[in-house]
């Protein structure tokens, strides 16, 4: 086996870790596959045998990568068009397929994609490596070029505003009824049973992107929200049961081809979350193929 052969066996074995790290770092999977095929060819631009832990080295060259991506991104940025929902992973409502189960472990709802993004760079860097995926801060501080102590400072105030995203209900199955129950209250026009359904300080993120500026909006409380809802309801949309990020949620199409991917989060059995990308350019690179068996 050449050198070459067994790098890229070697990569392929880090993959779904390397993976998950750019997943929580961008909130796109389309964004993390780039940084991987960045991370592989800096790798095949390396001396291995100068590389004395193959998959730490991965880890923070990834991170370096998800970093600069960051960054650029927001160098890019103008005025905002309204929320931004990060990109969700779509699973047939039977089940999340093992491709998708370690990118969604430790709860990664979009509830808590939406509050990484409101990280600086560097902080949301130094929580994903250090929180989530236990790398010493004195691995992540050059990457960030701070002192560890500042590091670890970093992953401080990254972790009091990841403390603010709600947890969802651990049962799928009552999770699936009250959305269930959200849904068939918006269709019937029951404002009442819509704001039951709903928890008091529910918060609706809809991102519709750049074409749809205008219908991107962020609604609080339980009756604004109902009343979005209602709105909704009249847009005649087929709407098809789905795991959004591991969690009851839905696909709403309009004849045939998806309007909107929405994730719920549940939480004491209400939704205190909803999240709606329903942006056309983004929508038609997600994988939607697992709602079609």
């Amino acid at each position: 086996m050449s050198e070459q052969e067994w790098l890229a066996e070697s990569f392929e074995e880090h993959r779904t870790r390397l993976r998950a790290v750019a997943y929580r770092m961008l909130g796109s999977l389309s964004e993390a596959d780039d940084a991987l095929q960045e991370a592989w060819l800096r790798l095949s631009r390396t001396d291995a045998d100068a590389i004395e832990n193959l998959g730490a080295w991965l880890t923070t060259v990834v991170g370096r990568v998800c970093l600069n991506m960051l960054r650029s991104r927001e160098s890019r940025r103008e005025e905002p068009l309204g929320p931004h929902v990060p990109e969700p992973i779509v699973d047939s409502k039977d089940g999340t397929v093992p491709e998708h189960e370690a990118l969604l472990a430790d709860s990664v709802g979009l509830a808590l994609l939406v509050v990484l993004e409101t990280l600086s760079p560097p902080e949301r860097l130094a929580f994903v490596l250090h929180d989530v995926f236990a790398v010493p801060f004195d691995e992540i501080a050059p990457i960030v070029d701070r002192s560890p102590e500042a590091t670890r400072q970093l992953a401080s105030r990254a972790r009091r505003q990841v403390r603010g995203a709600p947890e969802p209900d651990p049962d799928r199955d009552r999770q699936r009824e009250v959305v269930d129950a959200f849904l068939a209250a918006a269709r019937e026009g029951d404002f009442d049973t819509l704001v039951a359904v709903l928890d008091p300080d529910v918060v609706l993120r809809a991102d519709s992107g750049a074409l749809r500026a205008p219908a991107s909006r962020e609604v609080h409380g339980a009756e604004a929200v109902a009343r979005q809802a209602l709105g909704f309801a009249r847009l005649d949309l087929d709407y098809e049961p789905a795991l959004v990020n591991g969690a009851a949620g839905m696909v709403a199409m309009r004849e045939g081809v998806p309007f909107s991917v929405m994730g719920c989060t549940v939480r004491d059995g209400r939704i205190a979350e909803i999240d709606i990308l329903a942006d056309p350019e983004r929508l038609r690179e997600l994988d939607l193929t697992l709602l079609e068996d």
